[in-house]
């Protein structure tokens, strides 16, 4: 149901677009669109996530404005003074929308994911991994160590209901083409399909060539890879992705590609 002009009316969805109507009130904006398998709407998260229904996500993905004075558009403060206490009112919120056993990934600097990562357990979640995700260029910052990643934060709520295990190829010289690592001698021991994901990514690209954005956006976009693997760790096809902080639609594009229903607002 959507309120318009003071009335209700039914949203009408076809068998081909996602139908959101069992995930949110029934006076809920109606979506700026509708996929196979998802629904985007335009708004404030703030005032958006109360109309989505309790213990209805199986993961939530948020990559919020990390508060450096970026431009985003005319309707987004990315310099707020009361950041994390924004942050935590949006925080508890997704966190409700998550059924049990349901995945939280929060990408960020690790000067905020530090006390996030605090409210999270304040929250009742679970933590599970602080993922390093390498800077492959940056400048350095005077007085302090070169910064050389961002944060990923990973909880859940209780036990995981979904956590499945991610290869990555075995490394190789980009020289020679022999594999770096003897692995203590056990190579032959090794499993065919790569070893297993560590808690440091270090090949995840960044996404800053202008082919990639359009002449508006000033901000960077995330690398579908690291998307894919946290769609891919924390979900199986047809569950529910949710993302409060749309940006440039990679979430989406994931969920898309991977047949997974998502959730998201911009």
């Amino acid at each position: 149901m959507s309120v318009q002009g003071g009335k209700q009316v039914k949203l009408e969805f076809s068998h081909q677009v996602f139908d959101p109507t069992p995930y949110v009130a029934a006076s809920s904006h109606r979506p700026t669109l509708c996929t196979e398998f998802g629904a985007l709407w335009s708004g404030d998260c703030l005032e958006l996530l109360p109309q989505i229904k309790s213990d209805t996500v199986d993961t939530v993905f948020a990559d919020p404005p990390f508060n450096l004075g970026k431009e985003y558009g005319a309707k987004s403060n990315d310099r707020r003074d009361d950041y994390l206490d924004w942050c935590k009112r949006w925080i508890s919120e997704c966190v409700r929308l998550l059924k049990p056993g349901g995945s939280f990934f929060t990408y960020n600097l690790p000067k905020w994911n530090i006390p996030i990562g605090n409210y999270l357990e304040e929250c009742g979640l679970t933590f599970r991994h602080w993922i390093a995700v390498e800077i492959s260029a940056c400048l350095p910052i005077p007085g302090r160590l070169h910064p050389s990643h961002y944060s990923l934060l990973y909880y859940s709520k209780g036990k995981p209901k979904t956590f499945r295990r991610i290869r990555t190829p075995i490394a190789v010289c980009r020289h020679c083409g022999k594999e770096v690592k003897d692995y203590g001698g056990h190579r032959g021991a090794m499993n065919p399909n790569g070893v297993n994901l560590k808690d440091v990514w270090t090949d995840i690209p960044p996404v800053r060539h202008k082919k990639f954005k359009s002449d508006s956006r000033k901000a960077n976009a995330l690398s579908t890879k690291l998307l894919d693997r946290v769609v891919e760790m924390s979900t199986h096809p047809c569950d529910m992705v949710f993302d409060p902080f749309g940006g440039s639609g990679t979430t989406f594009a994931v969920c898309e590609r991977k047949g997974r229903h998502w959730m998201g607002i911009e």
